[in-house]
């Protein structure tokens, strides 16, 4: 039987379990039935679109980072974005900063 592939970095290094699949290279989870196996549900932005994991997204308001004297500017653009539970469902990243947002302030790039 053949692996399958990651939707998200196309390798083949996969761990297969009864809920569904894991890469071993970056982590990303999906379903091996077209499933949801994170239990999300859909995650829609500041427009109404739906949001899923590798999408890329832009600010549409300023939004101060906590622990920080810097902020984050409207229009500022995070590319490849992974959908977490929680109150923030949005993790990414910026210069090498992991930060979590809201849906609510985002749309889809």
């Amino acid at each position: 039987m053949e692996s399958p592939e990651c939707p998200i970095c196309s390798l083949t290094d996969i761990l297969t379990s009864e809920d569904g699949f894991e890469c071993v290279t970056c982590g990303h989870e999906w379903a091996g039935e077209g499933g949801d196996i994170d239990g999300l549900g859909e995650i829609r932005d500041a427009n109404g679109t739906v949001l899923t994991d590798g999408d890329s997204v832009v600010l549409v308001k300023g939004l101060p980072l906590k622990g920080s004297t810097n902020s984050l500017k409207i229009g500022t653009k995070f590319t490849n974005i992974r959908l977490v539970s929680g109150d923030h469902e949005i993790d990414t990243k910026i210069n090498g900063q992991g930060i979590l947002l809201k849906a609510k302030f985002v749309k889809k790039a």
